[in-house]
């Protein structure tokens, strides 16, 4: 699969992280594995564990996103370092948001070094929708003294906005033979 970077809204730069990538693979009939790799990661704020489990608000600390786009609605999915997730519809841009059914909770896994961090989180196939789809990849990164920076495979003008139909920038095909 395609490994995408993703770039830093230009209002909210980072301290010390200068790159953040992503790849989307399916593994096997059941799981979709996305990893973010962030490059001089050594000042980021890494949420504590907390278990696995449903959670609002992971996006006021460093989190990972996926937005996928289904006919006019989209789906956002947010994935936490503390192993915490959380999953929503909504019917139009930020409008209707519901909780998304998800069968299992997904697998998050944070590594963390110095100059490399990596997220893996890992997400079942039942909770998403039918493959082809357009798609965006997101991150919101703290840093110590409570800097964050946003990064997403596009930004709009404006604020951060990872809703935003121009973050919506990747494709994730059908497998093959399918």
């Amino acid at each position: 699969m395609e490994t995408f970077a993703l770039v830093p809204h230009p209002d909210c730069p980072a301290v010390a992280v200068d790159a953040v990538e992503a790849k989307m693979t399916v593994s096997g009939p059941h799981w979709l594995s996305i990893r973010w790799k962030i490059a001089q990661a050594e000042k980021i704020v890494v949420p504590s564990l907390a278990g696995r489990g449903r959670s609002d608000g992971l996006w006021q600390t460093t989190c990972f996103e996926l937005f996928v786009r289904q006919d006019d609605g989209y789906s956002e999915f947010n994935f936490s370092p503390s192993e915490r997730w959380a999953a929503y519809d909504f019917r139009a841009y930020r409008e209707g948001m519901l909780e998304r059914p998800v069968p299992r909770d997904p697998r998050c896994t944070w590594r963390g070094g110095g100059r490399f961090a990596i997220f893996d989180a890992e997400v079942p196939l039942a909770a998403l929708p039918p493959l082809p789809w357009q798609c965006g990849l997101s991150a919101v990164i703290e840093e110590e003294g409570g800097i964050k920076s946003y990064w997403a495979l596009a930004h709009p003008p404006g604020q951060p906005d990872s809703h935003h139909p121009a973050c919506f920038a990747a494709m994730l095909p059908a497998p093959e033979g399918s």
